[in-house]
């Protein structure tokens, strides 16, 4: 501390001071004439400074620990704060040993440090590829691709070939009876069916006193399969048609109207009831009471699964006379589809001698053989 120094220091020259002072007269009286009075010297004082004490030896240098390797979200801890007041001097001490955490990063020696680090580790494998997008399922196959179907009385389906048979060309004429509109009536009709063996043509006509006339008609070809139709006309006001393109798969409507899927073995609605005698003639056996056969069948504007029941056979009282024939009859799929119900003869190669249609709203037409014979 500087205070002890400077106190013996400020000690001794006041002595001395005191000691100039007290012997001050003693040397005045000794000489043996007394010399004149002379004014005594002053004394002045003066403090002087006491040397600056020598620094504090600095304390032996500590060897830092190796830098740790680096560490993610590594922050180092604050310096501790001298709780000692600013004045005083600071007593030499030995520096508290650092701690890793506590230690500055040194950049140089990070980078060192990660360098080989580096190197050894594996160059990063690229992104994986992102998964292919699935491809949305393809839409389901509408109904009226599906082709020709014949199910067994047991529900089993028959996938076996159907075999057909033409029934000869034949002018078959009706009686009619009828409802329109919950009129009754009475008409006459014709059915003409002809074929060369490789083409066909029917046409069904009914008239009737001030209902008017209505006609249908289909035309196309004959393959090993039955009857293909390219054109169906439904005519009663103005005409409706309806064109078969297989290999497209579609039915176009005139007027228009979108076009309908249609798929191998498609019928319209006068085709399906000769295609329905050619199968039978070919073989009866196969259609037991209970087999159901299902055709996709085009109308004016559209197109629809028609699935017809057989029956037993039944002997019908007509105006050509009694006559056995097997019943089918077409089972609706909805409230507003057109009922019909057939009988076709084996007598006649199994060509309707009967059809009956009745519509939703109650209108129907039953058609009644009167004769028939060649065209």
């Amino acid at each position: 501390m500087r205070t002890p120094v400077l106190l013996p220091l400020t000690a001794a020259v006041l002595a001395a001071h005191a000691w100039l002072l007290w012997e001050l007269p003693a040397w005045s009286s000794a000489g043996a004439t007394p010399a004149p009075e002379q004014k005594a010297p002053a004394f002045t004082t003066r403090s002087i400074a006491p040397p600056a004490p020598p620094p504090p030896a600095a304390p032996p240098p500590v060897a830092k620990p190796p830098p740790p390797a680096p560490r993610p979200q590594a922050r180092p801890r604050p310096a501790p704060v001298s709780a000692e007041p600013a004045s005083a001097a600071p007593a030499p001490q030995e520096l508290p040993e650092e701690t890793p955490d506590a230690a500055p990063p040194d950049p140089q020696a990070e980078t060192l440090a990660a360098a080989p680090a580096e190197e050894a580790l594996p160059p990063p494998a690229p992104p994986p590829e992102p998964p292919a997008p699935a491809e949305p399922p393809p839409p389901p196959r509408p109904e009226t691709l599906q082709g020709v179907q014949l199910v067994a009385p047991d529900g089993q389906p028959v996938d076996a070939q159907l075999p057909v048979k033409l029934p000869p060309p034949t002018l078959l004429s009706f009686d009619v009876s009828g409802q329109a509109k919950r009129f009754d009536y009475r008409a006459s009709a014709e059915l003409l069916w002809q074929h060369d063996g490789h083409s066909y043509q029917v046409r069904q006509q009914i008239k009737a006193f001030l209902v008017g006339t209505r006609a249908q008609a289909s035309s196309g070809q004959i393959t090993p399969a039955g009857l293909v139709p390219q054109r169906f006309s439904d005519q009663s006001r103005r005409e409706k048609s309806a064109e078969f393109d297989f290999a497209a798969e579609q039915a176009r409507f005139t007027p228009a109207a979108p076009p309908a899927p249609i798929g191998p073995g498609a019928q319209d609605r006068i085709s399906v009831f000769l295609q329905l005698s050619a199968m039978l003639a070919a073989a009866p056996e196969r259609y037991a009471a209970g087999s159901e056969i299902t055709f996709t069948t085009v109308g004016s504007n559209d197109a629809e699964r028609w699935t017809f029941r057989v029956h037993e056979t039944e002997t019908l009282e007509l105006p050509a006379g009694a006559l056995p024939a097997l019943r089918l009859e077409r089972l609706p799929r909805h409230a507003g589809d057109q009922q019909a119900t057939l009988w076709l003869a084996p007598s006649l190669g199994y060509l309707p001698a009967r059809i009956r249609l009745t519509q939703a709203n109650g209108d129907f037409a039953d058609l009644r053989l009167q004769a028939h014979a060649a065209p």
